[in-house]
């Protein structure tokens, strides 16, 4: 499933790689594209969306 989100407070590289790195900790084969412009995240992903949003909420990037 493909899920699209977005992150407010994702603002530079360094924050896309900790949202890659906390998804893929619950879904190693997880793909993930990030726009920090309009940080908007793309998950390919097995995982609940509710799952998803509370790994990114636990590392700080919580989706409103």
């Amino acid at each position: 499933m493909t899920l699209t989100l977005k992150v407010p407070n994702m603002a530079c590289s360094a924050c896309v790689n900790a949202i890659k790195f906390a998804i893929q900790s619950v879904d190693s084969t997880a793909i993930v594209e990030a726009d920090t412009k309009t940080k908007i995240i793309d998950i390919q992903t097995q995982k609940p969306e509710d799952k998803i949003k509370q790994v990114l909420a636990d590392a700080g990037y919580p989706i409103f």
